[in-house]
């Protein structure tokens, strides 16, 4: 290795001891490996910059903003205790219910935005029952990497791979909607296991949620309809975004500002929700990941993982579905799949059949978000709305739980892929 390279690597492990020690805000660690990038001229400051995803950024900081204004209706309210009381107040069935909203959602929105509209609604019912939060919050990160993982749109990789082997929308769910359906059947099994300890209520607190009316809950009514009239426009621009040619943050800001304009809200209080700690550490992150990508890094790799099969496909298939995964438990998986790309179309002009690997590639990066708290942007941003509540979710917490499930479905999805190619 050249000492750019070494000098990379130790800069990003340095950032994932910080974070994973919880001793250092996960912010500050971010902007620092950044910082220490950029001063140690790993990458320069325009490179780092051209390496931010800014379209990431924008989605984040639109919903932020329509969720802001939104939640002043009452929505999220209403929509949480009509949940409730049809559960029954069983935490159990709420769990199975959120679980299965959230992953429906990802599948045609964008991750982020499913779960900054599912978590608001989380905390307002645990805090009714008084349970902890923070299982109900794993769960939902976990569902939302993996029915993003169904769609052409579900998820940023899938986006890039369906261009790169021009695969449409309905070949995705064709050939990855199987394998997700038995996923999320598993894994609520799983959590049923895990988390039993802790959906636990007494017939009070069932009560308290069956006594309560959801039509009080709605604060004002012609802000709810402008809601909801304007959700809609963001849903549809969402599943529609590659066809109209919108990138899906100029569909999260249009939402946004409208909704800024019509809501008629204290734009101060909406601006300061806003997680900006959350907004930083993406950028911090990308930078560098950037850094890493530039002095070749994941290049390295990349070829080294396709030298090291020899061109067996089967073989080549498997390591391009777990090293996927692995990588995007503590990478952000958008510049790893850029990689991997170029180098799948190489051997696709060799004449090699390549369409597993397209789906191998899609299945790891998806599903290795799941391996961590900082694997993928649903899983930064729901833990933020835990801790903005006051129910922060630690690296380890999270992990735990995170990384077997991972590691689990990365399994079921070698099966699934051995029976089907």
């Amino acid at each position: 290795m050249v000492t750019e390279q070494i000098i990379a690597i130790t800069i990003f492990l340095l950032v994932m001891l910080a974070i994973i020690s919880e001793k250092v805000n996960r912010c500050v660690a971010a902007l620092s490996g950044a910082l220490l990038m950029i001063l140690f001229n790993i990458i320069p400051m325009e490179v780092g910059l051209s390496h931010v995803d800014f379209n990431t950024i924008g989605v984040l900081i639109g919903m932020m903003l329509f969720v802001a204004v939104v939640k002043n209706s009452g929505l999220f309210e209403y929509i949480a205790i009509f949940t409730a009381k049809k559960s029954k107040g069983d935490p159990w069935k709420i769990m199975i219910s959120f679980i299965i909203i959230t992953a429906l959602l990802s599948a045609v929105l964008d991750n982020v935005t499913t779960v900054l509209l599912i978590g608001p609604m989380t905390i307002v019912i645990t805090s009714i029952l008084e349970l902890n939060p923070i299982p109900f919050l794993i769960t939902q990160i976990i569902a939302s990497n993996i029915g993003g993982t169904a769609t052409l749109i579900g998820d940023p990789p899938n986006i890039m791979i369906g261009s790169a082997a021009n695969l449409s929308f309905t070949d995705f769910l064709v050939n990855l909607g199987p394998v997700v359906v038995i996923l999320l059947i598993v894994i609520i099994f799983c959590f049923k296991f895990i988390f039993k300890k802790n959906l636990i209520v007494d017939d009070a607190q069932k009560d308290n949620i069956l006594n309560l009316d959801e039509n009080k809950a709605i604060k004002d009514k012609p802000l709810l309809i402008k809601s909801i009239v304007i959700m809609v426009f963001i849903l549809l621009g969402f599943s529609l975004h590659s066809i109209i040619q919108i990138d899906s943050s100029i569909v999260a800001l249009a939402g946004a500002t409208i909704m800024l304009f019509i809501g008629k809200q204290d734009i101060d209080e909406i601006l300061a929700s806003i997680e900006w700690s959350t907004i930083l550490f993406f950028t911090g992150l990308f930078i560098i990941v950037g850094g890493l990508q530039e002095v070749g890094v994941i290049n390295k790799l990349a070829t080294a993982l396709i030298g090291a099969t020899e061109g067996h496909l089967v073989l080549t298939m498997l390591i391009v579905l777990w090293l996927s995964a692995i990588v995007s438990s503590f990478l952000d998986n958008i510049p790893f799949v850029a990689t991997l790309i170029p180098l799948i179309l190489t051997m696709q002009t060799q004449g090699v059949d390549v369409m597993p690997l397209w789906w191998a590639a899609s299945l790891g990066a998806c599903l290795g978000g799941n391996g961590t708290l900082i694997g993928a942007s649903a899983n930064i941003v729901l833990a933020s709305v835990g801790q903005k509540h006051g129910h922060p979710i630690t690296f380890k917490e999270y992990f735990k739980v995170g990384f077997p499930i991972m590691i689990l479905s990365i399994i079921i999805s070698t099966a699934y892929l051995l029976i089907i190619f």
